[in-house]
């Protein structure tokens, strides 16, 4: 059996139209139009080629039928900047990536969502303020890991493929399920603000059609993720008035935000004056804090997916043994859980920092 919806949905994954398919495996493209819209069936000989130049188990293509994430339903960082291929190529993995998260659900019980949706009329302040209180960090509490926070609350949290660097964070709802989507390859720190920024999408515009996010959407988000990991009242007290680039640095470590991201919200809590503010922005960009983030701190990763491949190894069920359930390759799969396919492989580890509150992990029964 032939599923003309894998094929569609592995051709994008790869970001491929379909006249480079075609002309990779030797067919037309209308042929390549034809097998995607269910006109045509491929040969096993056609079919073995394309699931070779996809890089698919050929099983995947008999799987059952899968359907796409709508664009419209998903917060694109960026937009403007991405080309169709690309942001479909996004989509195309994070709806494979969804299929790991099912098949999770099914053996284990993980936190249920637990995420205020106020909607637009609550400003980003109130909405931080909200978070707080339902979660209970306090009002100044620095916030040691987000990605652990947001997944103890419901939120599946995966990682991008390195193909892609230009895609940033995303996120969207499914089923009811929160989903937040991160790119590895950016500093530890403002991996951290995107994880911040989209779970203020997620909370204050859950009921807007993300495909025509506006720029003062973005900003919200943006102001949601200053205040919940610089809280004001934090800032106030242990900010001093006009601080040094030198202090600026140093007190990062406490909120660990970018030395970027501090400043700006230093300039907006009126700590710093815009004469200050440029010329802070501009000794950082000579540091070397434009470009990246110097002396990092360790990156986050996803506690609940660790937990899942650890308990899976105790109980005998390797990586390679979750890809076969998939229809999926190892690569393929590592690429969406910040390598923790092969750690669990292994049985080697991460270094992490401690988590505010931890994903609680049941076996389904």
């Amino acid at each position: 059996m032939f599923t003309p919806s894998r094929l569609t949905l592995a051709r994008k994954r790869r970001g491929m139209t379909l006249v480079e398919l075609g002309s990779r495996v030797g067919v037309s493209s209308q042929s390549i139009s034809n097998y995607e819209c269910g006109r045509q069936q491929p040969s096993l000989t056609t079919l073995r080629d394309l699931a070779t130049e996809l890089d698919f188990p050929l099983s995947f293509f008999s799987a059952s039928e899968i359907d796409e994430i709508d664009a419209k339903s998903v917060n694109f960082r960026a937009r403007s900047k991405l080309s169709a291929s690309t942001r479909d190529a996004a989509l195309a993995e994070s709806r494979l990536a969804v299929e790991l998260s099912h098949w999770i659900d099914e053996r284990f019980k993980l936190p249920s969502v637990d995420i205020p949706t106020p909607g637009r009329k609550m400003k980003p302040a109130l909405a931080v303020a909200d978070v707080r209180s339902a979660w209970r960090l306090g009002e100044e509490t620095s916030i040691r890991n987000m990605i652990h926070l947001v997944e103890a609350h419901g939120v599946r949290v995966f990682s991008l493929a390195p193909e892609y660097p230009e895609v940033d964070a995303f996120s969207f709802w499914r089923d009811g399920r929160p989903f937040i989507f991160l790119n590895t390859h950016k500093s530890a720190a403002r991996s951290r603000f995107d994880t911040a920024h989209e779970l203020g999408h997620l909370i204050m515009h859950s009921d807007d059609e993300a495909g025509v996010r506006t720029r003062a959407a973005e900003k919200e988000a943006d102001e949601f993720a200053s205040e919940l990991l610089m809280p004001k009242r934090s800032v106030a007290s242990r900010a001093p008035e006009s601080p040094t680039t030198d202090q600026i640095i140093r007190l990062k470590k406490y909120w660990n935000v970018s030395a970027m991201a501090l400043t700006y919200r230093l300039h907006a809590l009126g700590k710093i004056s815009d004469w200050q503010y440029r010329q802070t922005v501009i000794e950082l960009g000579r540091l070397g804090y434009r470009r990246g983030e110097p002396n990092d701190e360790p990156h986050e990763y996803s506690m609940a997916l660790k937990k899942v491949f650890a308990f899976l190894r105790e109980d005998g069920t390797l990586p390679r043994h979750v890809a076969s359930e998939l229809d999926a390759n190892l690569r393929e799969l590592n690429s969406w859980v910040f390598g923790l396919m092969v750690t669990a492989e292994t049985g080697g580890g991460h270094g992490s920092n401690s988590a505010h509150k931890r994903p609680h992990l049941q076996v389904v029964k």
